[in-house]
């Protein structure tokens, strides 16, 4: 299955990330690269999570349109 991640940048110049199929899947990183890499561990560990307690796991539901502004 294929999600949509987010990755926003903070103020502090952190950025962070989530997937908006996955409520409560998020995490946050110093580059993006490090936010693009533990969110992929998250997202397999939330998975997981949701099978172990017997809860479903949300089909990927979310697309994503990009609109370049001038």
């Amino acid at each position: 299955m294929d999600y949509v991640v987010v990755i926003e940048k903070s103020g502090d110049g952190s950025f962070s990330a989530y997937v908006p199929d996955l409520p409560g899947c998020v995490t946050s990183g110093n580059s993006v690269e490090e936010v693009r890499v533990l969110i992929e561990e998250a997202v397999e560990l939330h998975i997981d999570s949701l099978r172990g307690h017997g809860e479903t796991v949300p089909v990927p539901a979310t697309t994503v349109h990009i609109i370049h502004a001038a």
